[in-house]
């Protein structure tokens, strides 16, 4: 069935030919959210992996990773290449040398054609995207900033340590190179309405951005933000409205965007609510069943030139 949005695996499958699946890797980066730059809290709803595997914290190398997750990805989705995706943490906080060995030993794969870097768009210089824009000569490389909201009151009550105005300098910063940029958004952050996330789809069409992530809000364990669900400081979408406020946030953004994630992937024994957010499956069903009812697809309310 043809899908009502711009799906990344359709683009990778154009752009190279075959299936193409994403490897996460955990490289041992911290971030200034963390070690006390800026704060030692971290963003409220982010667990002690920094939204990775943890497996630099078991000790466990770039190359390894790799080598341990490519017979897993092939054998479920038949992938015949992949994305090295450095995604725990801030992946461009450290020295240029330090970032240059760790992007260089997942690159030393020969199934590796393409290079993911999961950061804040308060991490990123001109220097290191010049570092990062020097692999693109060899790989398709994709810059995944995390943005969560356009709303700096939001940022600010989740404890991002960042404003949107540094999103859009970090992105501007990247335009003109030979890099992908992908932003990542949150549906349902606390205190935050429909219009909220449709402001800031409408933000993200203008700016020009290759790609976009999309997240459910959803609570893990032994974060700041389970304390709050449990004081009663918060609430969260439930799986219907989660589907209408995806359908209407697409319907709002630019059909050229690519989408690579519409949901979350929350582990299992990790998660604390809501329970749905176990059931991806069901919830992208849903929402391309709403993009079907209501006939409509992504950009079909974009006022974009």
């Amino acid at each position: 069935m043809a899908k009502r949005y711009n799906d990344f695996n359709t683009y990778l499958w154009k752009q190279f030919g075959g299936r193409v699946r994403k490897i996460t890797i955990d490289a041992g980066f911290s971030c200034p959210n963390r070690d006390g730059t800026l704060s030692a809290d971290g963003c409220i709803y982010c667990d002690a992996n920094g939204s990775g595997t943890g497996a630099a914290g078991m000790g466990r190398s770039i190359t390894d990773q790799i080598q341990q997750a490519k017979p897993r990805l092939t054998a479920r989705y038949k992938a015949e290449k992949f994305i090295a995706y450095f995604q725990a943490f801030t992946n461009t906080y450290a020295h240029c040398h330090i970032l240059r060995e760790r992007y260089d030993e997942a690159l030393a794969d020969s199934d590796i054609v393409g290079l993911a870097i999961g950061t804040r768009p308060d991490c990123v210089d001109e220097e290191k995207l010049e570092l990062v824009e020097q692999y693109a000569s060899t790989h398709s490389v994709w810059i995944e900033y995390g943005l969560q909201s356009m709303h700096n009151r939001t940022l600010k009550r989740i404890n991002r340590g960042h404003t949107f105005k540094d999103f859009l300098h970090a992105v501007r910063m990247t335009q003109g190179r030979n890099i992908l940029t992908c932003a990542h958004v949150i549906l349902g952050l606390p205190g935050e309405s429909k219009q909220d996330v449709l402001d800031t789809a409408a933000a993200l069409t203008d700016l020009g951005i290759h790609g976009i992530k999309i997240h459910s809000q959803y609570i893990l364990k032994d974060t700041p933000l389970a304390r709050l669900y449990r004081a009663g400081g918060c609430t969260l979408l439930d799986q219907n409205t989660y589907v209408n406020w995806v359908v209407a946030f697409l319907e709002h953004l630019s059909p050229d965007i690519i989408i690579q994630r519409l949901t979350g992937d929350p582990s299992p024994s990790a998660l604390l609510a809501p329970a749905w957010a176990l059931n991806k499956q069901q919830t992208l069903s849903l929402i391309q069943k709403a993009l079907e009812e209501k006939n409509t697809r992504q950009g079909n309310l974009c006022n974009h030139d």
